[in-house]
């Protein structure tokens, strides 16, 4: 048996797997496979459809917001958040605790000034800034709810007075929030929400209508509202896998289940981290991810060991990322509790043959 702890494209359920594949060979006993049929055809509304109404149901959202499947995955929205929401005599602001965030900044730049209120860039991003103060001029406040690569996660929302705006790329789904508290939400699929290649959106329509100008039609929020995601041909099979996805975590008992679940994982993990001083955690305690776990070895040599020994034991992903090296852990929402096990056992006995 294999384990899949890959940052993205990451693990998807079993049943997930299996059903996606006999779509491919015959979807709905069409004869047609899932990638052929038309997306203007009945066939494929009902999975867009469906699709919507249970990213609402899981949320909880109200009626006020729109839910899009977009092309372009989160790097799209890092431009097309600000294009959309903010003119180019106004304010944004950022809030800076890693690569994803960085880069977010560097594209709002282009449409408008942004303050960025707090960075944790002076520990390698290894912690949530905290007391910093969101100014009530700006367009909206920005922030990602999970830094993958530096395995660091927001654990409350922000309290402020004007919009919230939020990169959920890696944690959504995955504990439960009042979601109806953003106005704009976006989350790249390949984490927690089905196959790479497409992106989640949504968006408040109350937010929408104010800068001056003209947008691209491709990237205009509205646009794609009006046309339902099917602005121009979505990409099918990405939503398919994404309501097979959510149906599954429906059947589970939705968010507040698997919240249940990626709480065990994590603790599991960390605690036996903790317990191996062979190994370090360098995120600060109050501000580690349920999502991505990222720890590291002092020994280079004994480091390699370790990766060699995972991959033995049909262990994958669990190199830290390149920027960051060391390990990292994702524990999305189809990795079973069963993994965690196996990996925190394989830890154990290194350590005992290593340490």
């Amino acid at each position: 048996m294999v384990h899949n702890f890959n940052a993205g494209p990451s693990i998807l359920p079993a049943e997930v797997f299996r059903q996606a594949s006999e779509a491919i060979v015959n979807y709905n006993n069409m004869g047609l496979s899932i990638l052929e049929i038309g997306h203007r055809t009945d066939a494929f509304q009902s999975v867009m459809d469906e699709a919507q109404s249970l990213v609402k149901e899981l949320m909880g959202l109200d009626s006020n917001k729109e839910v899009l499947f977009l092309h372009g995955g989160a790097s799209t929205q890092f431009f097309q958040v600000p294009m959309n929401l903010l003119d180019d005599n106004a304010k944004a602001a950022y809030l800076d605790c890693g690569v994803w965030g960085t880069k977010a900044i560097k594209e709002a730049k282009l449409y408008g000034s942004v303050e960025v209120v707090a960075s944790s860039k002076d520990r390698n991003y290894a912690y949530i800034p905290k007391g910093y103060a969101i100014p009530s001029d700006a367009s909206y406040f920005h922030y990602t709810t999970n830094n993958t690569v530096e395995g660091t996660q927001m654990h409350a929302i922000p309290e402020t007075s004007i919009p919230l705006v939020a990169d959920m790329s890696s944690d959504i789904l995955s504990t439960t929030m009042d979601f109806n508290r953003f106005s704009l939400i976006y989350a790249g699929a390949q984490k927690n929400i089905g196959a790479a290649g497409v992106n989640l959106v949504i968006v408040d329509n109350e937010i929408l209508n104010k800068v001056s100008r003209k947008l691209p039609t491709m990237m205009d929020y509205r646009e794609h509202i009006k046309n339902g995601s099917m602005l121009n041909t979505p990409p099918v099979f990405a939503v398919y896998v994404c309501m097979l996805t959510l149906r599954w975590l429906k059947g589970l008992g939705g968010v507040k289940a698997i919240q249940e679940i990626n709480e065990q994982k994590a603790k599991l993990l960390y605690d036996t981290v903790e317990s191996i001083p062979l190994f370090n955690l360098p995120v600060a305690t109050e501000d580690r991810s349920l999502m991505n776990a990222v720890f590291t070895m002092p020994d280079a040599e004994l480091e390699k060991a370790f990766l060699a020994t995972c991959k033995t034991n049909g262990m994958y992903g669990v190199k830290g990322h390149r920027s960051v090296g060391g390990f990292r852990v994702s524990m999305y929402n189809a990795l079973p509790l069963e993994s965690v096990v196996v990996l925190t056992d394989l830890m154990k006995d290194f350590a005992n043959k290593n340490g």
